[in-house]
């Protein structure tokens, strides 16, 4: 029986083609880069392959692997795009209460400081600055705030919800949430 989407988790997504014997540019996506293999065989989004790690290598940004059953170029070229899963109860619970996987915390409500919901969680993203948590408002534009306990100082599972308290200045005066359905344009400081 195929895991539904949300017991599964996304470990990594297959790039380009490396080489001419069948190894492959990985985005691994988690804390250590070489992780992505330690849970057994991955699949893809579909279910329908599974893909087992013969070996891999940390270069630049990306890992350099190789998957077992693919030999050659044309094989490799034809992952790229993959995205790999392994099923949730593969890995580990969170040893931390301040630590939570990415994907617990995507589609939940997000709530200001009031109680008031502000949207949905959408993404949480890093661009080397530091993890930002990305909200989907009722209109507009997304909101990403920094995901930081500043920011973000309630996540709760059980009831599905994560508590955003945007910073000062953040909103413009009296643009936090538009009658008239225009766009949000947060403020941006320096």
């Amino acid at each position: 029986m195929a895991n539904r989407p949300e017991d599964r988790i996304l470990m990594a997504q297959i790039g380009a083609a490396h080489g001419i014997r069948g190894e492959v540019r990985v985005k691994p996506f988690g804390d250590d880069p070489l992780s992505f293999g330690d849970y057994g065989k991955l699949e893809s989004e579909d279910g329908s392959r599974k893909f087992k790690v013969k070996r891999a290598r940390v270069q630049k940004n990306v890992v350099v692997t190789k998957f077992e059953g693919v030999n050659d170029r044309n094989e490799a070229e034809a992952l790229n795009g993959v995205k790999l899963y392994i099923p949730r109860e593969r890995l580990p619970e969170t040893e931390d209460e301040d630590e939570f996987y990415h994907s617990d915390l995507i589609g939940l409500k997000a709530i200001d400081e009031n109680k008031e919901q502000i949207g949905t969680v959408l993404a949480l993203l890093d661009f080397g600055a530091g993890d930002l948590i990305e909200i989907a408002p009722k209109s507009g534009r997304s909101l990403m705030f920094p995901f930081t306990k500043a920011v973000v100082p309630v996540i709760n599972l059980e009831e599905g919800f994560v508590e955003v308290h945007a910073p000062e200045g953040f909103y413009e005066e009296g643009e936090k949430e538009p009658e008239d359905g225009s766009e949000h344009k947060p403020k941006a400081t320096n």
